[in-house]
């Protein structure tokens, strides 16, 4: 009996003071949320605008929209409609720019309209299933990837204006 407890003691106290125990874990594994490696959060008092874009591709259309008008610009050439009529729906902007770049950058046959109807309508698809239904030739990751970096910039961009 004594020698299960000081057995466990010993392992218990191994285990307390072990690094790993003694280390806070972050939301994916990397430093708290605006923090640099250093700690400070990177800024010095200046507007990040990669992580006002980041903000605003995971941000709903509307909000964004609210903030954000040079966008509007970009989603009416690539969409032909304006930027709230054609982001109605999307659960965030980053996904309604990408996929008003993907059915210009692919000509997608029934438009941005068609590839919103997939991504928004009943039955859902992601936008890389919606590519494959739409344009079977196309290579959906390839597009999906391009089309989120096409998003991501001028998000970027316009959150710099």
């Amino acid at each position: 009996m004594k020698r299960s407890i000081l057995s466990f003691s010993f392992a218990l106290t191994l285990a307390l003071s072990s690094p790993a125990f003694a280390q806070r874990s972050h939301p994916g594994g990397g430093p708290p949320a605006g923090r640099g490696p250093g700690g400070d959060s990177g800024m010095n008092g200046a507007h990040d605008s990669g992580s006002a874009a980041r903000a605003d591709m995971h941000g709903s259309p509307s909000d964004v929209l609210s903030h954000n008008t040079a966008i509007a610009g970009k989603i009416k050439a690539l969409t032909g409609e304006d930027a709230q009529t054609a982001c109605s729906g999307f659960k965030n902007m980053g996904q309604c720019v990408a996929a008003a770049h993907v059915a210009k950058n692919l000509d997608i046959p029934g438009g941005f309209a068609a590839l919103k109807a997939k991504i928004t309508g009943t039955g859902s698809l992601s936008l890389g299933k919606a590519i494959q239904a739409l344009a079977p030739d196309a290579d959906a990751n390839g597009e999906t990837k391009k089309a989120n970096k096409q998003a991501e910039d001028d998000l970027r961009e316009t959150t710099s204006t």
